[in-house]
Order: C-alpha cells, then sequence, then structure tokens
C-alpha cells in the first residue's frame, strides 16, 4: 500500500449515505488499494438493503466517497448494527 494516501474509511467501519437514507447503515467490507502511483482506492460497503456498493476512498480524489454523501455512522445506541447486518447474509442466521 503506498502511503502517499489519505483514505477516508477502513475495513469494518460503519457508514451511511446523507442522500440515501433507505439504503440504511452500511459495513466497509473491503478497502482495495493500487499499488500503482495514481491508481484508484476502492472501499466495498454492504448497506442494509442488501446491495454492495464500491466508492472512491481517497480524499485527495474528487471523486473520494465523502464527497458524495458517504459519512460514518456513529450512533451510540446502535446495538450492533454490523453483527446484525452480517449475519443477514448468512440463511441459517437471519
Amino acid at each position: 500500500m503506498r502511503n502517499d494516501l489519505r483514505l477516508f474509511l477502513k475495513a469494518g467501519d460503519e457508514v451511511k449515505h446523507n442522500r440515501y437514507l433507505q439504503w440504511g447503515v452500511g459495513v466497509v467490507e473491503e478497502v482495495v488499494t493500487s499499488r500503482v502511483p495514481g491508481g484508484t482506492c476502492l472501499a466495498r460497503i454492504r448497506f442494509q438493503d442488501g446491495r454492495l456498493r464500491v466508492f472512491h476512498n481517497d480524499l485527495d480524489n474528487e471523486s473520494c466517497c465523502y464527497y458524495f454523501g458517504i459519512r460514518h455512522y456513529d450512533d451510540p445506541g446502535r446495538n450492533g448494527i454490523r453483527r446484525r447486518l452480517l449475519a443477514c447474509f448468512d440463511p441459517d442466521e437471519c
């Protein structure tokens, strides 16, 4: 991984989208970073609506997910959203 990147998200972060509240809370499943100078940095986020969405993750890039409305989800009463969200993709757990 290159050290010159300013990454907004890391794996395991809980996020929401300011304009698409119907997506629900999402969990960053994976962060992929190119080793090529000028390469892309992506974050894969699984939202409560069941969709996996991919966003740019470099704050120095004008296409970064932060500038498109992705924000960290900080609700002290969330009571384990990450655990419940990931469990719902296991048919035996839902």
